[in-house]
């Protein structure tokens, strides 16, 4: 729904390991598409995910993957895993 803002919450883990493990510039990408992608439209800027991950969402920002779920009772997009496109589907 563009016009709405969503707001962003973080899994645990990605705050304590995911975040903590990205080079700077990758942060700085990743929380600039963030802010500008999925708090404002997390369906048209994310593709949906298939199999294990059916109901998620991912955001591609360079070689690294955003995967995400939207809450849409809250209004909200919930990060589940920010990982490099090589590790991202391996958990």
């Amino acid at each position: 729904m563009p016009g709405n803002k969503y707001t962003i919450e973080y899994l645990g883990s990605v705050v304590d390991e995911d975040i903590i493990a990205l080079p700077k510039l990758a942060k700085r990408q990743i929380q600039k598409a963030i802010e500008e992608r999925l708090t404002v439209d997390p369906i048209g800027f994310g593709k949906p995910l298939r199999f294990s991950l059916k109901g998620h969402r991912r955001l591609r920002v360079g070689d690294y993957r955003v995967v995400y779920r939207i809450e849409v009772e809250n209004n909200s997009v919930l990060v589940i895993a920010i990982k490099h496109r090589k590790d991202i589907y391996e958990e």
